[in-house]
């Protein structure tokens, strides 16, 4: 039944039992004052006044009831409907963790229990889409392509760390595109994706990077923009020009001079002197090849993972001793002092016996080839966590800005002078990948005209075990 039929229902039953109640009232009343009218003749005028005092008398007592059961009708009925317009407005000030009462009656009770479960399906919605949103924020987060995401009002409200850090912007969120670099490319493709078109991707140069952007529109207005840094891709295809460059290069010189010997020693009027002359010339280059193919084989298959390192426990100065001794007629031709001062306390290396062989060869011909007077010092030192092994010399020494370079194949800082002594550009190089390959660094100082250091720190065995 309708609560519209219940209530008049209610209010028709209400009013027809207070009518009830004063007809039979008035009915006795009236009844007793007939009676006494008959046994006392002369008292109608007094019996009619207090008759009308018993109405009136009937109608408060009928009025006060009526008001009584209609204020308890009325709040039993109103109380659920206020409650439910009380959780009603803290869903829409969403708060959906208040839940109406289901025990009224009727349609207030139809509409308590739809508006729990309206809230109950609000709340998981609201969770779902909570949880959907922290997921693709951790994803875009993560990210190291960078991402912003601009409104149709023209402001950026989103851009995950990648982004900040490739365009230097620090501002929060939401902020104003002016915040962004006045990069032409960057400001059109912005443009263009506010305007509905796609655009990139264009490579372009910011803050000392290279950027690939890509612009994309959004359905309800706005854009998003994607940059992926290239620096390093970039970066490599140019040591890889470079190398190949370098190769070539290496490999033609020595080439030329084998070439142009051999056609000369093909003349029967050489005479012996001079074919003697050639023939070293040409053994000479041709040990120069076979150096440079076997560094780079031997860089090669360290940088592939070819090369597995065999770390043990080794005597630095044996080690160091050995090396020394097998290049000190090179250094004594020179005037070269050759040294070791070996800290007892760093005495020990952990470290592939083969490895440090090459790297201590490498260094030591190096600095024995660009000192021309003076001393070649080979030390250690204790560190925390491992050793410190360094090759000093008094040469030349390099100028600044070839010292972040030097570790790079072929390269070289005086090209002309390290190729005429013998060098193949690739020392240094396997010098850092052997280093590495046991969890170590390296890095040089050099002053020039005063000299070069090469030192690297190498972990002890604990920590080298842990990282090869």
């Amino acid at each position: 039944m309708k609560l519209a039929h219940r209530l008049l229902l209610y209010s028709l039953g209400i009013i027809a039992a207070l009518v009830v109640a004063v007809v039979l009232i008035v009915d006795h009343r009236l009844h007793d004052r007939v009676i006494e009218q008959v046994v006392e003749t002369g008292a109608v005028e007094a019996a009619f006044e207090r008759t009308r005092g018993d109405i009136l008398l009937a109608g408060a007592i009928a009025l006060a009831l009526s008001a009584l059961v209609a204020g308890l009708f009325s709040r039993s009925v109103s109380r659920p409907i206020v409650e439910l317009r009380d959780v009603a407005r803290e869903m829409a000030d969403g708060d959906l963790s208040r839940r109406p009462a289901l025990s009224a009656p009727g349609e207030v009770g139809d509409l308590a229990t739809a508006l729990y479960r309206l809230a109950e399906q609000l709340g998981a919605r609201m969770t779902a889409l909570q949880t959907d949103r922290t997921l693709l924020a951790a994803v875009v987060g993560s990210l190291e392509e960078g991402v912003i995401a601009v409104d149709s009002s023209g402001r950026v409200v989103q851009a995950n760390d990648a982004a900040r850090r490739l365009l230097d912007v620090t501002a929060p969120l939401p902020f104003s595109l002016d915040m962004l670099p006045r990069e032409p490319m960057l400001r059109d493709a912005l443009s263009d994706a506010l305007r509905g078109a796609r655009s990139g991707p264009l490579e372009i140069g910011l803050n000392g990077r290279t950027l690939l952007l890509t612009g994309c529109p959004l359905d309800h207005g706005g854009g998003v923009l994607a940059l992926f840094d290239m620096t390093a891709t970039r970066r490599l295809e140019t040591v890889r020009r470079d190398f190949v460059a370098n190769v070539s290069h290496e490999l033609r010189t020595p080439l030329t001079v084998i070439a142009g010997f051999t056609e000369t020693l093909a003349d029967e009027g050489v005479p012996p002197e001079k074919r003697r002359q050639f023939s070293e010339m040409i053994l000479s280059n041709t040990t120069r090849m076979q150096r440079i193919v076997d560094d780079l084989l031997d860089l090669s298959r360290i940088e592939s993972g070819g090369w597995v390192p065999n770390p043990m426990v080794l005597d630095v100065e044996a080690v160091v001793n050995e090396a020394i001794t097998g290049l000190r007629p090179a250094a004594e031709a020179k005037g070269v002092a050759l040294e070791a001062r070996i800290d007892p306390a760093a005495g020990e290396l952990y470290m592939d016996r083969t490895a440090l062989r090459q790297v201590l060869s490498n260094l030591l011909e190096n600095a024995i080839r660009y000192t021309v007077r003076g001393a070649v010092i080979v030390a250690t030192s204790q560190s925390e966590g491992g050793t410190n092994l360094a090759v000093s010399d008094t040469g030349s020494g390099i100028a600044s800005e070839h010292l972040p370079r030097i570790f790079e194949r072929f390269y070289r800082a005086d090209s002309g002078r390290a190729r005429e002594s013998g060098g193949t550009g690739l020392g240094l190089a396997i010098v850092r990948h052997l280093v590495e390959a046991h969890g170590g660094k390296v890095e040089a100082r050099s002053v020039e005209g005063a000299g070069t250091t090469i030192s690297m720190f190498l972990p002890s065995r604990g920590i080298a075990g842990t990282r090869i």
